[in-house]
């Protein structure tokens, strides 16, 4: 499924089989999942992809031929991450998610909605067994790039998600496994994000337009809009931490200086490392996350993207490839 220009459905196409380069692998896809970046690429809201473009990259698929750290028939994961440059200040120091010169899968490569890809071998992943390959498709992304978040909350006993959609569902998961009180916010009417996070151990879900049911020692922002932010940093405590972990977010109004004060901090998070992914890959089927999955076929990608825009998915979309 191809994207040739914003604003434009997808259309499907057939397409000349990719070809492995010097240290890529080709990969014949199962499954992957639909990311809310994906929609930000569609809708033209991140403006410099690669056009035509097969987008999607939480990708769960098998290694066609044999490489140099995996077999034939090994699956793997291929994530947002495609590959670094490996040379500046940040891939020096450990900080490759904020490489001056990366490339991304599903935005400068063709990604996953697609039954083959190339992915650079040493940035995938192996998979745990414990995940079947749908189930395994969103912590690719909405995983990594939540748990990713939730390293920079500290030790906040006191967490709330703005957003609960594919990266909060996974990560209420893993905060309530460390210890956590976790408080969701969502649209006033979305019964079935509520439900879920009831169901997966917020001990309360409501209004994101409304107050905290109590003071929060941080919170995540998962949904792209900006005046979440000085909503959240309302309801912090002192010391707290706002964390926006989109990828793209409508402007933040402006907000009085008071609620910064009391040494809260708002950060971002960008991207995900290759530590990330390996952290958190080992670490999910000890919790046990068990993701929450709406699975369309190949062919009806624009429906779980329009469903995704309209609020219409409960935890993750994934796309099955036969």
């Amino acid at each position: 499924m191809v994207l040739r220009a914003a604003g434009r459905p997808l259309e499907p196409a057939d397409l000349d089989d990719p070809v492995a380069g010097d240290g890529q692998i080709l990969v014949r896809v199962s499954a992957c999942g639909v990311c809310r970046t994906d929609l930000h690429i569609a809708d033209g809201e991140l403006t410099e992809p690669k056009l035509p473009l097969v987008p999607g990259h939480q990708i769960v698929g098998t290694v066609v031929a044999d490489g140099q750290r995996f077999s034939a028939g090994e699956r793997i994961g291929i994530p947002w991450l495609g590959e670094t440059c490996g040379r500046c200040r940040y891939c020096l120091s450990g900080r490759e998610n904020l490489c001056d010169a990366p490339v991304f899968t599903g935005y400068d490569r063709d990604g996953g909605y697609a039954e083959l890809v190339v992915a650079v071998e040493a940035f995938a992943f192996p998979l745990p067994a414990a995940f079947s390959d749908i189930d395994a498709a969103p912590l690719l992304c909405a995983g990594l790039i939540g748990y990713r978040a939730l390293r920079m909350t500290g030790a906040a006993e006191r967490l709330g998600l703005y957003g609960f959609g594919a990266a909060a569902h996974i990560v209420c998961q893993v905060a309530r496994g460390q210890g956590r009180r976790v408080f969701a916010f969502t649209r006033a009417d979305d019964d079935g994000a509520q439900r879920l996070a009831r169901q997966l151990g917020a001990e309360w879900a409501g209004d994101s337009r409304g107050p905290a049911p109590e003071e929060l020692d941080a919170a995540i922002l998962f949904a792209p809009v900006g005046e979440h932010v000085p909503a959240a940093l309302r309801a912090t405590a002192k010391g707290g931490t706002v964390v926006c972990a989109g990828i793209h977010m409508s402007d933040i109004p402006s907000f009085p200086y008071e609620l910064l004060w009391g040494e809260r901090s708002v950060r971002s998070v960008a991207n995900l490392t290759r530590g990330d992914g390996e952290e958190f890959l080992a670490l999910a089927p000890t919790v046990p996350v068990r993701t929450t999955v709406t699975e369309y076929p190949l062919e009806r990608a624009n429906e779980a993207l329009a469903d995704l825009r309209g609020g219409r998915v409960n935890g993750s979309a994934v796309l099955s490839i036969q």
